[in-house]
């Protein structure tokens, strides 16, 4: 990695790609880092023919999988290697600490390395015979796959898709976030590094509504999986179901976070300050509905103001910062435009709510914001912002809580703070929502399964059986009578 790559990997062969020369912009400080040329249709059908071709070449096809596994191995081992080159790379390009960036390269060498531990270990079924025959379940490769990843944690989002459909015997078209691409491409790189075969990863930037629609309607994509907007995914169910191809769509979320009148005050500030500041509030599972019982509210939303004001604010690269700039500066605008609509419905700001001067003016900066005394419709309680930005309200009893917390179209996830064991568990059974956090927040393991409800997605991804989710699932009966089948008369 001793260079930025900015060419297209298309079917095996790096080029640039065929739409708009576009510019890629460090929104720390607004200047330009590099440009690029992103890829369209035409680039999109290359790809496919070329992922067809190498998905189904016997050598590939045949692979036994604990050979397939040494190169998810080969893969996570390169990325570790080029860890620190990564990270600065994926500082630069979307704004993120590179504490963050650092600790999410890790994480993508540790998703090639899970998959590929499972994939030595994942086993097919002798199912019961009901019959003179021998029933089996078997897993076969969908074929092409299609990948779309969101630009706040590419390296992360990119790994998460690719490990496991590599190791399910599919080829790979991945489309990276417009913002963000160039972390993904030097992925790709990487994965040609470690002897992935030419064709079954293609890494393609480009607008939405050209490449990344291009690859959703194309009849050789047999599945694809979008980490990204809601109305993103929607369309892209649309599209799915008249052709009846599988997705999986990782969406928005709205997530409450539940203070008790018994938390743990210190571990509550400490998590929900991580769970809605880290990453600049660009987070799909960032706790950004706050609901804090009425007994403890006043205090509890004073003390959080006030660590909320101690937060640095600051250069990206500086080991100290601990909210960096936000990914382009049209969506810090986006967000300064929730909270200016927020005013206007009656909301307090407690502490933010501007664009900082000074030596962070240039950049894609807003300063973590508090908002309260919002109605229950309020736009800034009702849709997903993505940004710094938390909303505080008080509940009277559980029964209130609940309410208030499952009023949302999204079911992403949810953070409890109580020392009692199993009043946190009677509410994170009656929560709407695909993953709880009770005292912790924003904590992962690949090991366990990921998704939302509602209009928060479908699908999972993460496990063991994320690999199940890229494979046909087929059963397969082997006659063992002696005898003719006994209809036919013969």
């Amino acid at each position: 990695m001793d260079r930025i790559e900015t060419r297209a990997l298309v079917a095996g062969k790096w080029r640039q790609g065929s739409g708009d020369l576009v510019q890629s912009r460090n929104p720390f400080d607004g200047s330009q880092i590099t440009e690029l040329r992103f890829t369209d249709a035409s680039d999109v059908e290359e790809a496919v023919a070329g992922a067809k071709t190498a998905q189904t070449d016997a050598a590939w096809r045949e692979m036994l999988p604990h050979n397939r596994a040494r190169l998810l191995y080969r893969i996570g081992d390169k990325i570790e290697e080029n860890a620190e080159a990564i990270a600065s790379l994926q500082t630069l390009d979307t704004g993120k600490t590179l504490t963050e960036t650092g600790a999410l390269a890790a994480s993508a060498a540790g998703t090639f390395r899970y998959y590929a531990a499972a994939l030595e270990t994942l086993e097919d079924a002798i199912t019961p015979s009901r019959g003179e025959y021998l029933t089996m379940s078997v897993h076969e490769p969908i074929g092409v796959v299609g990948a779309i990843t969101p630009w706040n944690s590419p390296i992360a989002s990119d790994a998460q898709k690719i490990a496991p459909a590599l190791a399910a015997g599919n080829a790979v078209i991945l489309k990276p976030a417009e913002w963000t691409p160039l972390v993904s491409l030097a992925l790709g790189r990487l994965c040609e590094e470690a002897g992935l075969p030419p064709g079954l990863l293609s890494i393609l930037p480009g607008h939405g509504r050209e490449t990344g629609a291009a690859i959703v309607s194309h009849p050789a994509i047999g599945k694809v999986s979008f980490t990204g907007g809601t109305q993103t995914g929607l369309t892209i169910a649309r599209s799915a179901a008249a052709k009846l191809m599988p997705v999986s769509l990782e969406l928005g979320g709205k997530s409450p976070t539940i203070v008790c009148d018994d938390a743990d005050i210190e571990r509550a500030i400490a998590g929900i300050l991580f769970g809605i500041f880290s990453s600049t509030g660009q987070s799909c599972i960032a706790g950004s509905r706050l609901f804090v019982a009425q007994s403890l509210y006043a205090e509890f939303v004073d003390r959080l103001v006030s660590a909320t004001r101690s937060l640095k604010v600051g250069n990206p690269r500086d080991s100290q910062t601990q909210v960096a700039s936000m990914a382009d500066h049209s969506h810090r605008d986006k967000v300064a435009a929730y909270v200016e609509r927020a005013r206007d419905e009656g909301g307090k700001v407690l502490c933010g709510g501007t664009i900082p001067g000074g030596k962070l003016r240039k950049g894609a900066f807003y300063m973590p914001t508090i908002i309260a005394d919002l109605a229950p419709d309020a736009e800034a309680l009702r849709e997903e912002i993505f940004g710094p930005v938390l909303a505080v309200l008080p509940f009277q009893d559980d029964e209130d809580l609940i309410a208030q917390a499952n009023d949302s179209v999204y079911g992403l996830a949810c953070g409890i703070w109580s020392r009692d064991a199993a009043r946190s568990w009677r509410i994170a059974r009656r929560i709407e929502a695909g993953t709880v956090w009770i005292n912790t927040y924003k904590q992962f393991s690949i090991s366990t399964p990921f998704g939302g409800w509602k209009l928060s997605g479908m699908g999972r991804e993460k496990g063991r059986e994320g690999i199940r989710g890229y494979q046909h699932q087929k059963s397969i009966y082997w006659n063992m009578a002696d005898a003719p089948h006994p209809w036919a008369g013969v």
